[in-house]
């Protein structure tokens, strides 16, 4: 049995959290899988897992053995992937971060799409709305929807999308609509504890220049979606993307307030990390993604100039 082999099997059950979990998802027996585990670290005279009956851990061999081989496994496939494009034949799965408000809204749709056009292609689909750490958790793809400030990460701008604030039109007329930012300390709020800064909300100042202002209310939620609902049902005013309020917004179920103050260097990205080979199944998905918001731009979010 190669060392690949070995390897890749080493990955699945650390992946998986454990060897029933990997022989579950990957067809293959829990005891196979502990052999090429064992032959693993005897080829490397090293201990890799510390075993218990209930669960495993990693030694810190393991870890580091796991970060560098989960690495160089997705480089030889990449190279086969290169191969098979070559020859027009892609397939395989792709492990993809995506965050809830971007498969709850709309535009949710663009992987759906992605999986009808590409059926030999298998999307493992993680719903998260943290940021994932894309090598150590061994993610090929994320979408994330934020200003991108992380360098080490390639981005690829699918599109814009601003934040809105808003409310009902029952709501602004009992507490008053903000002329300001700073009205909004004073006037009851649903925060999105999901959202970057939490309950300091980020305003754009006319002239240049951001401000944060801390926001209190009778709810907090980790999801757009029971924030918008919660704004529909008049308890207050909230802040979420607008790709998730548009229909609220355009049938007039909610108002937007303060737009001369939103922030506009936001997008939605397609990130991956820096790799000298970019599998062709993960470049077709980005090239996909792309081509989507840009064909479909009802779909999109607005860009506000």
């Amino acid at each position: 049995m190669d060392t690949l082999t070995r390897m890749r099997a080493f990955i699945d059950v650390v992946e998986a959290e454990g060897f029933s979990a990997a022989s579950r998802k990957r067809g293959r027996s829990k005891a196979l899988l502990s052999k090429y585990v064992r032959e693993l670290e005897d080829e490397l005279g090293a201990l890799l897992l510390n075993r218990t009956p209930r669960q495993f851990s990693l030694t810190s061999a393991g870890h580091a053995y796991f970060v560098r081989a989960s690495e160089l496994v997705r480089e030889i496939d990449s190279l086969q992937e290169t191969v098979r494009e070559q020859a027009g034949d892609l397939r395989g799965a792709i492990k993809l971060s995506a965050p809830r408000s971007f498969a709850d809204a709309a535009i949710g749709r663009s992987l759906i799409d992605f999986a009808v056009a590409h059926p030999d292609i298998k999307l493992e689909i993680h719903l998260d709305d943290r940021f994932v750490d894309l090598v150590e958790e061994g993610f090929d793809l994320a979408i994330r929807i934020s200003v991108m400030d992380d360098s080490s990460l390639i981005a690829r701008k699918l599109a814009p999308f601003r934040l809105v604030f808003c409310a009902s039109p029952e709501a602004i007329a009992k507490y008053g609509e903000p002329r300001t930012p700073e009205d909004l300390a004073k006037l009851p709020c649903i925060v999105d504890t999901n959202a970057k800064g939490r309950a300091n909300w980020p305003f754009a100042v006319p002239g240049g220049g951001e401000i944060s202002v801390p926001v209190t209310g009778k709810m907090e939620v980790n999801s757009p979606m029971p924030a918008l609902a919660a704004a529909r049902a008049g308890i207050g005013f909230t802040m979420v993307p607008d790709f998730s309020a548009r229909d609220d917004l355009r049938d007039g179920t909610l108002k937007e307030v303060l737009g001369d103050y939103v922030r506009q260097s936001s997008g939605i990205y397609a990130v991956y990390p820096h790799r000298r080979y970019l599998p062709a199944k993960v470049r077709a998905l980005v090239d996909f993604l792309a081509n989507w918001f840009r064909d479909y731009p009802a779909a999109c979010p607005d860009e506000k100039p």
